[in-house]
């Protein structure tokens, strides 16, 4: 073979195999995804070291993929921390999947019937790292006109929805949301809530009622109550929320609203496999105690 004849061999040398590309295509939609799925495993925020030690990567290698992350939507830096957290596409495509999921599915059933029947808006919310969350909403033919909706977060100490989560179900999220809020609260929120010692107190009250209840806050002119759904490891999987009209909705724990609500969110832990303790059927006042409907 003359020189002539192995250049031009080494010119028409066949180009990487079509499959050998897609291979290495779906190898870095796996390690995107890796990466992305360990920024939820932690919480949903942390820096790229924290990121690279969690994977067993190197730094290099976590970044390049965050970069095409960032630039997808899916992960966002923070200007001020330099931590990333996730971005508005993983916000959007977790409702999908929890819109997808068994607890919304029948709590959609549960909260259209409350709502038609006591002529409420009604909603769904689960915890999200920011805070509650409302994933679906159901409202009666004339409904009340409040300022918010699905994707709208909902604070822990603030509303009866993050009061249900709190009340019902201890987690490292709850933890450092309740850490946040009352580092942030106001005087007049620290003046009824001042530490820690007072958030128990205040949640404990709630508790042998299986609900909680609000009134003008977070919004004036609206009371709600709102009602923990369990799994069958009696997790909170949801929150059932109904919102009314602060003069005339009736919020006692043990007023026919608080019981439709109640056996509402129990239905669908029923149908979860989770087994309601008989104590979280009965009200307050008939254990011997008044119950309070006043905010703590």
């Amino acid at each position: 073979m003359t020189n002539d004849s192995a250049g031009r061999l080494a010119a028409v040398a066949p180009a990487e195999p079509a499959s050998a590309r897609r291979g290495q295509k779906v190898q870095s939609a796996e390690v995107a995804v890796g990466v992305l799925k360990a920024l939820g495993q932690l919480g949903g925020a942390a820096t790229l070291t924290g990121l690279s030690m969690h994977l067993q990567e190197h730094p290099a290698k976590v970044h390049r993929y965050l970069s095409s992350l960032v630039s997808s939507g899916f992960v966002e830096q923070d200007p001020l921390t330099a931590r990333y957290v996730l971005g508005s596409e993983a916000v959007f495509l977790g409702l999908a999947a929890q819109r997808q999921s068994d607890v919304l599915r029948l709590s959609a059933a549960q909260i259209a019937t409350v709502a038609e029947d006591l002529q409420v808006s009604c909603f769904v919310a689960v915890l999200g790292n920011q805070g509650p969350v409302i994933v679906r909403w159901e409202e009666p033919v004339q409904a009340i006109v409040v300022n918010v909706r699905v994707g709208f977060v909902m604070p822990l100490l603030w509303s009866a929805t993050g009061r249900a989560f709190a009340a019902f179900q201890r987690s490292a999220i709850i933890d450092a949301l309740v850490t946040r809020e009352l580092a942030a609260a106001t005087p007049e929120q620290r003046r009824r809530i001042g530490d820690r010692t007072a958030v128990e107190a205040m949640l404990s009250e709630y508790r042998p009622h299986g609900c909680t209840w609000m009134r003008d806050q977070p919004l004036k002119g609206v009371a709600s109550l709102a009602a923990p759904v369990f799994d069958a490891t009696g997790q909170v999987s949801a929150v059932i929320v109904a919102l009314g009209v602060a003069e005339n909705f009736d919020i006692r724990p043990d007023g026919p609203n608080a019981v439709a609500l109640r056996a509402a969110a129990q239905s669908v832990s029923q149908r979860l496999g989770h087994a309601t303790p008989p104590e979280h059927n009965l009200p307050r006042r008939t254990r011997g105690h008044a119950a309070r409907t006043t905010t703590p």
